[in-house]
């Protein structure tokens, strides 16, 4: 099916809606997902960001600026997953009680206010790879129009493109729980530190990278054409002494590259049957 097929395939599908709430993180997906349902018919749009210390400063910033850009109503709420040992235990599933917090704060405001559905970013690519969080998006009813309208990651791109949203070739940036190992215990700290990491590396116009989290060690990934930047002495010394003073003892580049979803490489997961369980930020 061609993309502007699937693109009236999902106004089509939004247009059915009456009132609804869209889980905004103002990445790729969710902002896609907010400009098609802005023009697509639907009586009322409330865009709802889960604020957690998992959640990049600059994202809860971006989302913001976003939201206004678009003349949409936004509203900030709080999530406590790091409450629940479920999920700062960093089990496998950790993103299936993420999502199951923050699916079922929008079911309350959606009861209590009078809106009819609930809706996430979650696209067709997303099936391809391990994502638990989509087990909560099914037991919650929360529908994900542009998985269901068979949008890909790149269509979405090349639909925000010719939107006129600047966040056509926005980098991914799941939430910061994805740094560490399956298995190493999430705290607030480590999430602060690495936070704190990405931060200062984007400092030096890095266009995709991850500080991924080994305890005394940091393994930083960047696209294999931006090794340069690192190797530069002056940038290489400024990183080493920046996140040694945040705690890290070893600092690492992994000559493999940025990898999206790196730690799910060599996940097996018994009975699951499809990879596909929905998941990260979006």
């Amino acid at each position: 099916m061609k993309t502007s097929e699937k693109l009236n395939r999902l106004k089509k599908n939004l247009k059915k809606m009456d009132r609804a709430i869209i889980a905004f993180s103002g990445g790729v997906d969710s902002t896609f997902l907010l400009k098609a349902a802005s023009v697509s018919g639907l009586k009322e749009i409330l865009a709802v960001t889960a604020v957690s210390q998992s959640l990049p400063e600059e994202e809860l910033s971006f989302a913001k600026e976003i939201t206004a850009e678009l003349n949409i109503p936004h509203r900030i709420i709080t999530s406590d997953e790091m409450k629940d040992e479920n999920y700062s235990n960093n089990p496998p599933d950790r993103c299936y009680y993420c999502k199951k917090e923050l699916f079922t704060k929008l079911k309350e405001i959606a009861s209590e206010e009078g809106f009819s559905h609930i809706l996430d970013g979650s696209n067709a690519d997303d099936m391809k790879d391990w994502r638990p969080g989509r087990r909560a998006a099914e037991e919650l009813n929360v529908i994900s129009p542009l998985l269901e309208a068979g949008l890909s990651k790149n269509e979405i791109r090349e639909l925000s493109k010719a939107f006129g949203l600047r966040t056509w070739d926005k980098p991914s940036s799941p939430c910061l729980s994805s740094r560490f190992p399956y298995g190493q215990k999430i705290t607030s700290e480590a999430l602060e530190r690495v936070g704190h990491a990405e931060a200062y590396l984007k400092t030096f116009n890095l266009k995709d990278l991850r500080v991924r989290d080994h305890g005394d060690i940091a393994r930083i990934e960047v696209l294999p054409d931006e090794f340069h930047i690192l190797f530069d002495a002056s940038v290489r010394k400024k990183i080493t002494a920046y996140l040694k003073a945040l705690g890290y003892k070893y600092i690492t580049l992994d000559l493999r590259g940025f990898s999206s979803g790196g730690f799910n490489e060599h996940l097996k997961i018994e009975g699951t049957g499809n990879k596909g369980q929905g998941s990260g930020k979006k």
